[in-house]
């Protein structure tokens, strides 16, 4: 259990340790109930000792980045919250290396005015830096899997600290073998780039649309940027303290892979519920990948749904993400993703699946 010496060895490994820590306040959903006590890890060594040394106490811990992923109850973490803030980023002839507590999309824009390219599909990603491997973080046809070299971990069954490369990693659609697991904790992420200032080849049909170029194009990288924040931004993807159709967890669900013996019921499902429809459909692993914002959509719950005097509502801009409309509790975000959930199960026979981690909480 926490003590007053545990407290002191915190603070002597270099950590910033608050009491009574409201969590909304460090969720992009603006959720969460309280933290007993918070530590905040400046370095990476500091964030070694203090978790090292928090799983050798056995206190319950709770690692904390950009929050841009994470739904917290209302109950809050009754343990002790690591806030994860190293933020060194190093740029050199053709890597980019970023400790995990950098905000992401600093990293992509430091990256793109140094000339380098491969992260620009990804600028406007809420959250830091340490969770685009642990997501396999991806936007406008590219992941962060198919840019990446290597990630520094810690390994928090036995103390080591290795760089492990993307094959160990089990990198997956919005997926790896380190999400919804507390047996590592990414401490930096090397990433490949491009040294000619050009883009990775444009795959996402409405970015090279956007653009006015063909499919395979390579743009300079701060032209496609520009172009992925000014898609992201019309959806209210771009966090905006004043807007808040951006207070979300980005895209609330993943985007269903039906298997292929399963694909003709749905597809007759939506057909008995919608006519004669073009069902968009995508190559996936495992199957066919749909559409999880068409098929919220299509099941009823317009953007906006279910009204304005709702706390927790689809935005107004993108069915694919819960927004908290400035009063929302954690209860009313999960009420409203079950109903979404269940909604487009019962219509089209398609069980989405949540994106964010939960805390506390299951949708």
């Amino acid at each position: 259990m926490w003590d007053v010496t545990i407290g002191r060895r915190v603070v002597e490994s270099g950590a910033f340790v608050s009491e009574n820590v409201d969590l909304s306040g460090l969720t992009t959903l603006r959720i969460g109930g309280p933290a007993r006590l918070l530590a905040e890890c400046p370095t990476t060594q500091s964030l070694i000792d203090v978790v090292t040394l928090l799983d050798r106490e056995q206190i319950p811990t709770l690692i904390l980045a950009g929050g841009s992923n994470l739904v917290i109850s209302d109950e809050g973490f009754d343990g002790v919250v690591v806030r994860v803030a190293n933020t060194t980023v190093s740029l050199d002839t053709d890597r980019v290396v970023a400790e995990a507590g950098a905000v992401w999309d600093e990293v992509v824009g430091q990256s793109v005015a140094a000339e380098l390219g491969g992260l620009e599909c990804l600028s406007g990603i809420p959250g830091s830096t340490g969770a685009t491997p642990v997501q396999n973080v991806g936007a406008y046809g590219v992941e962060v899997g198919s840019r990446l070299r290597r990630v520094q971990l810690l390994d928090r069954r036995n103390g080591e600290v290795s760089w492990v490369e993307p094959s160990k990693l089990e990198l997956g659609y919005r997926s790896s073998v380190l999400k919804h697991s507390d047996a590592a904790l990414v401490l930096a992420v090397e990433f490949d780039a491009s040294t000619d200032g050009l883009s990775a080849p444009l795959a996402y049909r409405e970015l090279f649309t956007a653009l006015g170029a063909e499919e395979g194009a390579r743009l300079p990288a701060s032209q496609v940027r520009e172009a992925v924040l000014g898609l992201r931004t019309g959806k209210a993807m771009v966090l905006d303290p004043y807007d808040h159709d951006t207070w979300s967890a980005g895209s609330f669900f993943t985007n269903p892979v039906v298997p292929g013996d399963k694909l003709p019921a749905v597809l007759a499902a939506i057909a008995e519920q919608l006519g004669d429809v073009n069902v968009p459909q995508f190559p996936g692993s495992g199957g066919t990948k749909l559409s999880a914002g068409w098929l919220i959509e299509r099941a009823g719950f317009s953007k906006g749904y279910p009204g304005e005097d709702a706390p927790a509502r689809l935005s107004t801009k993108h069915t694919l993400a819960l927004t908290n409309r400035g009063s929302a509790t954690s209860a009313d975000v999960v009420s409203l993703a079950r109903a979404v959930r269940d909604g487009v199960e019962a219509a089209f026979g398609v069980r989405l699946e949540p994106e964010p981690v939960t805390v506390g909480c299951t949708v």
